[in-house]
């Protein structure tokens, strides 16, 4: 009872604090900071939150707080737009809305997938500030409850959804989320230090990959050479399709979805670590198997946007409780947020605990903050919706370079490396051929996310177990099995169970046709082949890092299985068989204009230039030749498209305060700011 004596005065206080003009301002500011941010697909909330970071220092710590949480709640709103209306997704917490967004937007049906996902969105925010409000009383001990046991059930929750985006081939869904697992595996292991991979001798991998290269690889690049080479617009209506009011209607008819999906955005976004990354997969899964006729998933079924978008709001609340309550970040955004509030005054205010006790309306006015951002943000966004979706309208071949150019850009943010280009190209191929043949991609980025923190709490969690059961077989029985990982358990088994009984209904990349048995085979030989080097490296480490080791060989030798099981069906079934769906057999694809090698050449010949030229002298080069050649402009046109590439590129570098891919001309000249570095 004392704990609400203290609240409600607080509740008050925080409420009064931002009902002030100036920081409503702010965080109006923020709103419209993190729309144009969210926009742009690679970027998201980690680059938002940085370029505010230098401004924080002495900041009033209020009008901070509103342009923080301002920026930081509507990044999960506008990144649909890129997710629905072009393909990509917009951050990583967007790439399930994909699946179904954009195929409703080549339908012509963009305004009533946009809008139902502006409803979830808001509905998931406002959800998220809810239980965020009574998360503060009561989630202390909810949280310190989840050991590592509990945090790996909740991983291996988050693979058993695997079973659901499986496809047609369920075996198949599996090896691509092994595929996914041991390229996540690759750089130096967290227990040890070994390097996987070691026989590729390449310093760029001793890091690992990053999940913006992987996510865009898998996703953007497929769909950005899939449309061009079509030559069209991505929607072949010039109108919008169904109105607002429609996907709202959509929205309430999955009212429960909705609900239920923001209650799993706001669990998912309090366990540290997972966040965005998983949530919306997660959220995905569960509207697939609640959904009674599936055969519209991949293609077009509005649930499929309802469900993710719920998710992803509502995560940003469940992301603040362990940021708040014990200074621990929940994903990338809330490490910079934390970093962020200890600037803000005098840096009296720390996150944590003593937040809590020493400025709790400070804290509370986070939560009404962040509901109020939610509704604004979801306003503009609606507002600002028949410009943007005016883009699906454009014939494709005058937007892809510039999505080039910025995923191109958003690639080299990740690590300041100029190998981030050829990582991006070279995971964009394996994209486009997961795309081609089948291989479930959402399966493969599940793997790729859940890779690191399946190995660091399965090593975790066994060295605990291991000395529990030296105590006794009862202390050791007890540390594993508790009350929550038998819950979790529970829950696993039954989503595995659900999704291998549907997986032949989920059409995970659409409904693809099969082909001659030559391609598949060749490339499910190739894939085999790399988990025999995958296994084979993990194996030349040494047996006193068995951590290091462990892992990556049982995924190896279970994929490897998988493999074979394919490779043996491929040899006794017909053509005909979906284990052959190839989509240069049959549909937009095969009736495609251009072919893919020359189209994917363009990307390659950006990239190329880039590593000889620097990439601001590249891009006007890629641009300039792209325009007059390839969508056959006039020069007058293609020089003006041109310079506005170059000087958005410039303007956004310069307002982020980022430097641009260096080529080997910078190493011989020295050059000027964009043409060489600052």
């Amino acid at each position: 009872m004392d704990v609400f004596t203290q609240a409600l005065p607080a509740l008050g206080d925080a409420f009064a604090l931002i009902l002030q003009p100036i920081v409503l301002g702010y965080l109006i500011l923020g709103v419209v900071m993190g729309l144009c941010i969210g926009v742009f697909p690679g970027l998201g909330g980690i680059a938002g939150l940085s370029l505010l970071l230098p401004f924080m220092f002495g900041m009033d710590p209020i009008l901070g707080l509103a342009l923080m949480i301002g920026m930081v709640a509507v990044v999960p709103t506008s990144d649909t737009f890129a997710s629905v209306l072009m393909g990509i997704p917009g951050s990583s917490a967007s790439q399930a809305t994909v699946l179904d967004g954009f195929p409703m937007a080549k339908k012509g049906e963009a305004a009533r997938a946009l809008s139902a996902a502006f409803a979830s969105s808001l509905f998931g925010g406002l959800i998220g500030a809810s239980f965020l409000t009574v998360f503060i009383l009561v989630a202390r001990p909810i949280v310190l409850s989840f050991g590592l046991p509990e945090m790996l059930m909740i991983t291996i929750l988050g693979l058993s959804m695997v079973a659901i985006l499986a496809g047609r081939v369920a075996i198949k869904g599996i090896a691509a989320a092994g595929l996914g697992l041991v390229v996540g595996t690759i750089g130096e292991a967290d227990a040890g230090g070994s390097l996987r991979m070691a026989s590729y001798d390449i310093p760029y991998l001793t890091d690992g990959l990053k999940l913006v290269i992987v996510g865009l690889g898998i996703f953007a690049i497929p769909e950005i050479i899939s449309l061009l080479r079509q030559d069209r617009a991505i929607s072949k209506s010039a109108t919008l399709g169904a109105g607002w009011f429609e996907g709202v209607k959509d929205w309430w008819a999955n009212i429960w979805l909705s609900v239920r999906c923001s209650i799993i955005g706001v669990v998912v976004g309090i366990i540290p670590g997972l966040g965005g990354s998983v949530v919306d997969w997660i959220a995905y899964g569960h509207s697939v198997q609640t959904t009674k006729d599936k055969s519209n998933f991949g293609s077009g079924e509005v649930r499929g946007v309802i469900g993710p978008e719920s998710s992803n709001n509502a995560k940003e609340g469940g992301g603040l409780v362990p940021t708040l309550l014990f200074g621990i970040p929940g994903s990338g955004s809330m490490a910079i947020f934390i970093g962020a509030v200890a600037l803000l005054g005098s840096g009296s205010i720390e996150v944590g605990p003593s937040m809590l006790k020493d400025n709790l309306n400070f804290t509370y006015s986070i939560v009404w903050l962040l509901a109020l951002a939610n509704v604004v943000g979801t306003v503009l966004c609606i507002a600002s919706s028949g410009m943007i979706a005016k883009l699906t309208t454009i014939r494709f071949t005058l937007l892809a370079p510039f999505l080039f150019m910025l995923i191109s850009f958003a690639a080299f943010q990740s690590g300041q490396n100029f190998a981030d280009l050829v990582a991006l190209f070279a995971i964009g191929l394996l994209g486009i051929f997961l795309r081609r043949f089948d291989w479930s991609r959402p399966a493969f980025l599940i793997g790729f996310v859940l890779s690191n923190p399946v190995e660091k709490f399965t090593n975790q969690a066994f060295q605990i177990a291991r000395f529990r059961f030296r105590e006794s077989m009862e202390a050791g029985l007890e540390y594993i099995f508790s009350p929550i990982v038998l819950v979790l358990l529970v829950i696993t088994v039954i989503s595995i169970a659900i999704g291998i009984r549907q997986a032949k209904s989920i059409l995970a990349e659409g409904d693809v046709k099969s082909g001659s048995k030559r391609a598949p085979f060749i490339f499910l030989s190739l894939i085999t082949a790399y988990f025999v080097v995958t296994y084979w490296n993990a194996s030349l480490i040494s047996d006193r890092m068995m951590g290091d080791k462990i892992i990556p060989m049982v995924i190896s030798i279970v994929a490897i299985i998988c493999c074979l099981v394919l490779i043996v069906k491929m040899i006794r079934q017909p053509e005909t068989d979906m284990i052959f769906a190839d989509r240069e057999a049959d549909g937009e694809d095969a009736e495609a204009a251009h072919g893919l090698w020359p189209t994917l050449a363009w990307f390659a010949g950006l990239l190329a230039l880039s590593g000889l030229f620097g990439f601001i002298i590249a891009l006007g080069i890629f641009l300039l030749s792209f325009f007059k050649i390839r969508a056959g402009e006039t020069w007058r046109k293609s020089v003006m498209l041109t310079v506005i590439g170059v000087v958005f590129m410039c303007f956004m570098a310069w307002t982020l305060n980022r430097d641009f891919p260096p080529g080997l001309l910078q190493d011989f000249v020295d050059l000027p700011w964009p043409l060489g570095s600052a």
